[in-house]
């Protein structure tokens, strides 16, 4: 068997920064354990299985595709650097000629499309509610020690627990914290929390960014995420909230690093535009 195979880098313009999925064009149907295997070979913080959802659909000319994500550890509800990814693929690679993708996924139905060099992901956006410290204070301390934490939020649909940092750290603060997230699994005792994102105001005059972000995920096997669009799903309506604003440039400050463009709109979505670069293609056979 063989399966076209892509690595795209997400949520940037240059190779070898931003976030990297790998992305596999399904021909026919795939046996069930082989997405996992795939996935956990590719050992990237996802994998993404674009699939035909009927016969005699094209990837150059259909509009409508099933899609899934896998980390190498277990299949994940939402991934939304994979899924720029995916698009990008279609879009660029395919030269899929519709102006609006739709994937068919475990979050529901999610659209893409292309505005000049951005891709832009049509999201749910995930509220948050505040949290008790003492509840997930073991948590906090692992991940910042005994930085001051001026806010602490919960999202209830994605697992998310969100750690607003004060506003007197620089983004040079967050860059540099070191954080070891494999203690985050004794440290967690709720069995509620499966993301943690740390976060700081940013200096949003002129054109710098409105806020910084990092991500951790260690439940799903990816200790830190390098630029996630999930995450932002929740950090989009918080920022949102808090700074009264409803467009937003956003900056994820891992290693690699990625920038988000997001617009939240009044439908209770948000749009999430980021730029890619295709660094593979390639088949896997087996």
């Amino acid at each position: 068997m063989q399966i076209t195979i892509f690595t795209v880098d997400a949520f940037t313009n240059r190779p070898f920064s931003g976030n990297p999925a790998a992305v596999c064009l399904l021909e026919n149907d795939l046996d069930e354990d082989l997405h996992q295997k795939i996935a956990t070979e590719m050992n990237l913080s996802e994998t993404a299985f674009i699939r035909k959802l009927k016969p005699g659909d094209d990837f150059t000319k259909s509009s409508c595709f099933g899609l899934r994500w896998f980390t190498p550890a277990k299949e994940v509800p939402l991934c939304g650097h994979a899924t720029l990814a995916s698009a990008a693929v279609l879009f660029r690679t395919q030269k899929n000629t519709n102006s609006v993708l739709t994937f068919v996924t475990l979050s529901g139905e999610l659209k893409a499309r292309q505005v000049e060099d951005h891709i832009v992901l049509d999201l749910p956006l995930y509220t948050t509610y505040p949290q008790e410290l003492q509840e997930v204070g073991e948590l906090v301390k692992a991940a910042v020690g005994d930085m001051t934490v001026q806010d602490l939020r919960y999202s209830p649909d994605t697992k998310k627990l969100l750690v607003r940092l004060s506003d007197t750290y620089e983004r040079s603060v967050l860059e540099e914290l070191k954080v070891s997230a494999q203690r985050f699994l004794s440290a967690e005792k709720t069995g509620k929390v499966k993301g943690l994102i740390l976060t700081v105001r940013g200096n949003s005059s002129g054109k710098g960014h409105d806020f910084y972000s990092r991500y951790f995920a260690p439940w799903y096997g990816v200790l830190e995420d390098p630029v996630t669009g999930s995450a932002h799903a929740v950090l989009s309506s918080y920022w949102s909230e808090q700074l009264g604003k409803k467009e937003m440039l956003a900056f994820q400050c891992s290693r690699r690093g990625g920038e988000l463009k997001i617009a939240v709109r009044n439908d209770g979505r948000v749009d999430i535009a980021g730029q890619t670069a295709v660094v593979l293609k390639g088949h896997l056979t087996f």
